[in-house]
């Protein structure tokens, strides 16, 4: 079995040889430390024997600023950052009007899939190709402010669909399009929680959330690729809405934010693939070797059993992750993941 056929089994919630074992996002120099001399992040997971290789779609920075921050096409301005995402601080949406007058980015922009085709042409059928986005509710929450469009949930409702229904249009164009050149895994990485529980109530998800959210995923479902639904945070409260939206599997069951993963395996193992839970926050970036090893152990046994599990971080190989506890988790993975002796040492 290689590995596309590994995370296409472990998606289905079936039994692989062996537990696969990605991530999303890597920290170049964190790669290149982890595995000296790679070509990239992609070579890096190539090189460690990973079960994939990723890429997100790609906006260009339209201005720059005096202070170092930068405005990108989306018309919301961040400041720079040493992780791959950088953090908001305002966007152009205040009002209805704004809304009726906002245009997207350009979705068949022809650089827009970014290094997806040159990921493609070096390792389709070789390893699983993932391509991270989101579908509605994070960019709408940078064009008009995390805590206004929480706020607007109840003081705005018509401004919030409005956004989201913009959005959502741009990126399912853009997940269309990527799927069509050659990815076959979307990871929609708009996040609900923080580490106490949801941003919102599961009503308001219910009623502006969920709806764009299905939406997608029938889209990605009908174009013949998987989709991994990525939030932080604390999601008891949400977890049967997440998964009611139909995708095939859920990241990053975060542990720090109380997400246990044999709970969750027992909740939802049945209709869910569950991926990640290895801790990057503490762990991973001070963390031993051994007990980087012993918590892929723990949570292999947890959650691989009857299939459906894949092996990740709790959110990212982000730049302070020890590049060695990086390949300790990549290799223990390797030790403790073939099926059935799940865990043995």
């Amino acid at each position: 079995m290689n590995s596309v056929e590994r995370v296409h089994t472990a998606l289905k919630l079936g039994q692989p040889d062996r537990v696969p074992v990605l991530e999303f996002v890597v920290d170049e120099k964190v790669a290149r430390a982890a595995v000296p001399g790679c070509r990239d992040v992609a070579d890096c997971m190539d090189r460690l024997d990973m079960d994939g290789v990723g890429c997100g779609a790609k906006f260009e920075v339209v201005s720059r600023n005096s202070d170092g921050s930068y405005t990108d096409e989306w018309g919301v301005s961040y400041l720079p950052s040493p992780e791959a995402v950088a953090h908001p601080m305002h966007g152009p949406i205040v009002t209805l009007e704004d809304a009726r007058a906002y245009t997207p980015p350009d979705p068949e922009a022809p650089f827009r899939l970014g290094k997806l085709p040159d990921l493609v042409a070096r390792y389709k059928g070789r390893r699983a190709i993932c391509f991270h986005h989101r579908a509605a509710f994070m960019w709408s929450a940078y064009l008009m402010g995390l805590d206004t469009i929480l706020m607007n949930f109840l003081a705005e409702p018509e401004l919030v669909e409005l956004t989201m229904e913009k959005v959502l249009n741009c990126n399912m164009r853009i997940v269309q399009r990527a799927i069509r050149a050659g990815a076959e895994v979307i990871v929609l990485g708009d996040d609900y929680a923080g580490n106490q529980g949801p941003m919102m109530s599961p009503a308001h998800f219910k009623q502006f959330l969920l709806p764009p959210l299905k939406r997608m995923i029938a889209m990605i479902h009908a174009e013949g690729a998987f989709c991994i639904k990525h939030s932080d945070g604390n999601l008891y409260s949400l977890l049967d809405l997440i998964v009611s939206a139909g995708p095939d599997g859920i990241n990053p069951i975060e542990p720090v934010a109380g997400m246990e993963l044999k709970r969750v395996k027992q909740l939802v193992g049945d209709k869910v693939c569950l991926t990640g839970n290895i801790d990057c926050g503490r762990l991973l970036s001070h963390g031993t070797l051994e007990q980087v090893r012993e918590t892929v152990r723990q949570a292999i046994a947890d959650a691989a059993p009857g299939g459906g599990y894949i092996l990740t971080s709790s959110n990212s190989i982000h730049s302070s992750c020890d590049p060695q506890n990086f390949v300790a988790m990549v290799r223990a993975c390797h030790e403790f993941g073939a099926y059935p002796t799940l865990g043995a040492p």
